[in-house]
């Protein structure tokens, strides 16, 4: 898979995280699945340790004094937790208590809580290594294929397709499915900034085409949720008709996951391409400031003031998101970060309705989906197209204003 570029340092290096599939025997895929629960039990004990603490007597519990007890546990339990990484299970609990910091701050903030949770199976599929070289080793046989050593599994080989550059921070494990994979942090890797390009250009996003420039081109969109549709109902059928907790419904459940996955490798796959064409083209690109979340809330409402057009809107949500924006944009921000070009993101309010020409805004301009015919002065172009515009011009004008 693509490497996921990450924070920048300066303007001399970046963080970047690289993402490879694991090719495990079956002894060690068995050792995998036997470390992830093992840290998933881990997890587990410590939340509870710590709302036994707080319920019994009002005693909070904090990473370090978790973290004290880790060699007591280790030594009366070294056929279970005493194989892994002592510093593996160390971010096991800062894990936990990130889950806690994050609690008591929404709490503050008067946002809704959610209390951490208990792990079920398949609700814990990643373990991090903080440090190479503690517990684990990327790139640990010399010569031939790639390795990464991961203690109480061995050495595990890697379909490394690319080379990691810079420094080696962090070693991730993370199971999606049946699949494995390794993700490894480096940190001092060079920046390679694209040469300029001296062009600028504003992009409106939707649902009949997945981008449109403010140049006219115009992106498909692949709907590949959509494409999957059918297959994905059989699969969800024969998954109702079976006796929970059957081998045959355990294989159908895995076949269900493994179909989403696949979808969700498409859509990535089709953002990472989207994005890189827009990056080497472009020095400025501008896009609309999207709130996906409001976009796509339910419109039910509630017992006593029901929604109407409830069954369209689901519609809509479910093409929004399955186009994937929010995805889209995050590798946006961050291949043009490492490639050393500008976003801007605008408020896209009215900018599918407002004439490029005369400046005329109102709702009647958009005639259709696609075509826009100003009431005023008669422009006619794509609604698209005019939208992408009217972002890149706000954009332009927004950079001004910060430049002066």
């Amino acid at each position: 898979m693509l490497a996921w570029r990450g924070l920048t340092c300066g303007n001399l290096a970046v963080i970047l995280a690289y993402k490879f599939l694991l090719r495990p025997t079956a002894r060690q895929a068995a050792a995998l699945a036997a470390c992830v629960e093992d840290h998933r039990q881990l997890y587990n004990a410590a939340l509870e340790e710590r709302r036994g603490a707080y319920r019994r007597a009002r005693l909070g519990i904090r990473y370090g004094d978790q973290s004290a007890q880790l060699k007591d546990i280790r030594r009366f339990d070294p056929g279970g937790q005493g194989r892994w990484s002592f510093s593996s299970q160390q971010a096991t609990l800062r894990r936990l208590d990130k889950a806690f910091a994050a609690f008591f701050r929404r709490i503050k903030a008067g946002q809704r809580a959610g209390y951490p949770r208990f792990k079920g199976v398949g609700w814990f599929d990643t373990v991090q290594w903080p440090k190479d070289r503690d517990g684990c080793r990327w790139n640990s046989i010399g010569g031939g294929p790639t390795r990464v050593y991961l203690q109480g599994v061995g050495h595990v080989r890697v379909h490394a397709h690319r080379e990691v550059d810079g420094r080696v921070k962090t070693v991730s494990v993370k199971r999606e499915g049946r699949r494995w994979y390794v993700i490894v942090a480096c940190d001092g890797v060079s920046a390679k900034p694209l040469p300029a390009t001296g062009s600028v250009v504003g992009v409106d996003m939707g649902v009949a085409l997945f981008l449109t420039t403010s140049g006219g081109v115009q992106v498909n969109n692949p709907r590949h949720l959509a494409a999957s549709a059918v297959r994905l109902a059989e699969v969800q059928g024969a998954l109702a008709r079976g006796k929970r907790g059957s081998n045959r419904c355990r294989k159908t459940r895995e076949r269900f996951a493994a179909l989403h996955a696949k979808v969700r490798r498409q859509r990535l796959d089709h953002a990472h391409k989207t994005a890189l064409w827009l990056v080497r083209h472009h020095d400025l690109i501008v896009h609309e400031d999207l709130r996906i979340a409001n976009m796509t809330r339910s419109a039910k409402g509630t017992v006593d003031a029901p929604g109407v057009n409830v069954a369209a809107k689901a519609g809509l949500n479910r093409s929004i998101l399955d186009a994937g924006w929010g995805v889209f944009l995050s590798i946006l921000a961050a291949k043009a970060e490492s490639a050393g070009r500008t976003i801007i993101a605008v408020d896209p309010r009215n900018t599918s309705r407002t004439c490029p020409s005369c400046g005329h805004c109102a709702r009647e301009n958009r005639v259709s989906q696609a075509d826009f015919v100003c009431v005023q002065c008669g422009y006619a172009a794509h609604a698209d197209v005019v939208g992408a515009n009217n972002v890149l011009r706000a954009g332009l004008a927004r950079q001004a204003v910060l430049a002066a």
